[in-house]
């Protein structure tokens, strides 16, 4: 056809452009660069559209190509917007990060919004656990429901706890991935946002037979030689004495990191917790056995004028994560240390004569129903008979053991 091209002489051109018809060009420049080009009317507006170089279409292949473009463009669609989306999908094709790199920029991002290192440790440990053996190397765009089956099954009955965090904390990575564009797909030149692969996942799990174990805790017909062995651990002495110390006195592990001298009354053998400090806002008195005395005397040593127990850093107590490496040097990683406080309220309901009041005092828990509105006492005679006995029992000493056989 006359002022057609020919496959032959395209790479002969000289620089300038050259038609073919119908819009469609050859661009050459001076360096010898050729690429297609096609002029054509797309949204009422006349455009050039690139098709390429001559080395990755051939003139045949760019006639087919220009045809197809100009059939959309006359029904109207945005051939320009489409090709833009083309180009980002195959970018984003080439970049898109696998799942755990995804996992990591969130948790990454969540860093500042975690209660403690303990949690934020605990939030990125479960998926290195159960989530990317399965697919932590898939890219975003690849894992679909099956494979967050295939992660969270194993475990949803038999952790629920476990399995309903972590399947919160994949629900999180891929909300992530949605936002930045990750799981944007395109398809007949339109782009599609896939579905977050979590979302109704719970309808294809068995119900659970889920029974409140928040934190994992020690049975406490085990605690003397728990602590026998906490003793005798490598770890620094002073996360040895903070350990011991969070288990005699029932208390929550931020308290005892944060724990200051200037709370202390050693005359009077008890550490007052502020308000500003306590889970309930309201300041807690905290009755000392001789062991924890002997404990904070013991700490007295390590010189901090603030902090009962200091960390590296003058002024600055223990990382939250101190007692979580005491327990895996242990190999106790099925427990946990604020589950302590449920080995203590276990041990008291079971195996000591103490009110239900005392004891859910001496753990500093609010009083429930109507009984709050009466109640004027923080029992704490009684609460310091209850912790003297605990120690005891801690201590297996020859008067807690004589006790249990009388009961």
């Amino acid at each position: 056809m006359a002022g057609k091209l020919k496959a032959l002489t395209v790479e002969k051109l000289k620089p300038g452009r050259h038609g073919d018809g119908a819009g469609l060009y050859l661009h050459v420049q001076d360096s010898g660069s050729r690429s297609w080009i096609l002029r054509t009317m797309v949204c009422g507006k006349r455009c050039e559209v690139g098709l390429g170089g001559i080395g990755n279409r051939s003139l045949s292949e760019a006639r087919d190509e220009a045809g197809r473009l100009r059939s959309l463009a006359r029904k109207g669609v945005d051939i320009l917007a489409a090709r833009r989306e083309e180009r980002q999908a195959v970018q984003r094709e080439n970049n898109l990060p696998t799942f755990e790199g995804a996992a990591l920029a969130v948790h990454a991002t969540l860093s500042e919004t975690f209660e403690s290192e303990t949690h934020s440790y605990n939030w990125l440990q479960s998926l290195k656990t159960y989530v990317f053996p399965v697919f932590g190397n898939k890219t975003v765009d690849k894992v679909d429901s099956a494979d967050v089956l295939s992660a969270i099954g194993p475990i949803w009955t038999e952790k629920p706890d476990t399995a309903g965090r972590t399947l919160r904390r994949i629900k999180a990575v891929f909300d992530y991935c949605i936002v930045k564009g990750h799981r944007t797909v395109t398809v007949n030149g339109m782009p599609v946002t896939m579905p977050n692969p979590c979302d109704a996942i719970r309808m294809a799990l068995p119900k659970q037979n889920k029974k409140e174990n928040h934190h994992e805790a020690l049975p406490y017909s085990e605690l003397s030689a728990f602590i026998t062995s906490l003793q005798k651990t490598n770890s620094a002495v002073i996360v040895k004495l903070a350990f011991e110390f969070l288990i005699l006195t029932a208390a929550r592990t931020g308290e005892v990191l944060n724990a200051r001298w200037d709370e202390i009354d050693f005359d009077k053998r008890v550490w007052i917790i502020p308000a500003a400090r306590m889970k309930m806002k309201t300041a807690h008195e905290v009755p000392l056995s001789a062991r924890c005395i002997e404990i904070l005397k013991l700490a007295k040593q390590f010189n901090d004028a603030e902090i009962v127990f200091p960390g590296r850093n003058a002024g600055h107590p223990l990382s939250q994560m101190a007692f979580l490496m005491v327990l895996r040097r242990l190999g106790r990683e099925d427990i946990t240390a604020h589950g302590f406080r449920a080995t203590f309220k276990t041990w008291a309901e079971e195996r000591t004569k103490s009110d239900h009041l005392v004891i859910e005092a001496s753990m500093a828990h609010a009083v429930k129903g109507i009984e709050r509105h009466y109640l004027r006492t923080t029992f704490f005679e009684q609460r310091r008979k209850l912790m003297d006995s605990w120690s005891r029992f801690a201590a297996g000493t020859p008067a807690a053991k004589t006790a249990r056989r009388k009961r």
